[in-house]
């Protein structure tokens, strides 16, 4: 980062002092509990303002996930992190595989416990984790961060861009550098942190929020949910059986042995239980009339 970007630093939203907790150390513990927390108050707010730009990048990762391309999240600290949690939740919540949604933080994963001094420093080092990730046309790459201009995530939008992939980014303060690149912007301006600079409190509650949106909103859009039921939940432990017996039956009515005779027939593949139980037919023709529906439930079964 060039001397001059570090100066202007303090000109960013998130990086201004909040008049409201000015105070923090001289307050009671409940008063202070209270002054922190109504601060998150305004992010949701500042979400909603985003929700046209985040429909539009719905439809964009939808597309190029159904011809085979691959979401990937690069952020470095905070915002890195909450990529790689973001991805790392999508195998067990929707059944994709690993490499569909892919979280890249700045540092690589020790920088998940621990911080990485400079790693977000070199373009180049996000370009070329994009070149070692085979990018191409087929993908998007979202760049998380709450100034808009950290070098590593800009490097590797770039790259992402030169190559024909999607570029869509995640910020918390307008006209940044991400926007210039990005083919979609989603900006929630989350404004001075509570406590000044910490851009984990509101800017990163609102940048889970966005993510949350973006990929529950996307997994809908690709028939992983039927009505708002995880139906391509795994069950690979008991909790995951336990809920995926309890969506079979919510989907269909019928009672709990029923509803675990079918997934065990079924290989504890939820969306063929649900089939199988609704259509009254066996395994192999649930399992073609999913193929005819491009895996959507609801055309399976109506």
């Amino acid at each position: 980062m060039r001397p001059e970007e570090r100066e202007n630093l303090a000109d960013l939203e998130t990086e201004r002092r909040n008049p409201r907790t000015a105070e923090l150390d001289t307050l009671t513990t409940d008063a202070l509990v209270e002054a922190l927390h109504a601060e998150s108050f305004t992010v949701a707010e500042a979400v909603q303002k985003t929700l046209p730009q985040i429909a539009e990048a719905v439809e964009i990762v939808t597309s190029r996930l159904s011809e085979g391309g691959r979401l990937f999240y690069v952020g470095a600290g905070t915002s890195g992190r909450l990529g790689v949690l973001d991805a790392s939740e999508c195998p067990p919540t929707f059944g994709v595989s690993r490499e569909l949604v892919q979280g890249v933080i700045a540092g690589g994963l020790t920088a998940l416990t621990t911080s990485i001094e400079g790693a977000e420093d070199s373009p180049e080092a996000g370009a070329q984790e994009m070149r070692e990730r085979g990018i191409t046309e087929r993908d998007v790459v979202c760049g998380i961060a709450a100034s808009g201009r950290t070098p590593y995530v800009i490097g590797a939008l770039e790259e992402a861009k030169r190559v024909g992939a999607a570029t869509l980014c995640v910020v918390n303060v307008p006209r940044s550098k991400l926007e210039d690149i990005a083919d979609v912007a989603i900006c929630a301006v989350t404004g001075a942190e509570a406590l000044t600079g910490s851009t984990r409190l509101k800017a990163g509650t609102a940048q889970k929020m966005v993510l949350n949106l973006l990929t529950t909103a996307t997994m809908v859009r690709l028939g992983k949910v039927y009505g708002n039921l995880m139906v391509d939940v795994r069950a690979t432990n008991f909790k995951l059986r336990d809920r995926a017996v309890r969506i079979v039956m919510m989907a269909t009515g019928v009672e709990k042995s029923r509803a675990e005779t079918a997934l065990e027939q079924a290989n504890w593949e939820v969306k063929t239980a649900i089939v199988m139980l609704a259509k009254g037919v066996g395994v192999s023709e649930a399992r073609t009339l999913l193929s005819e529906a491009k895996g959507w439930v609801r055309g399976a079964v109506e």
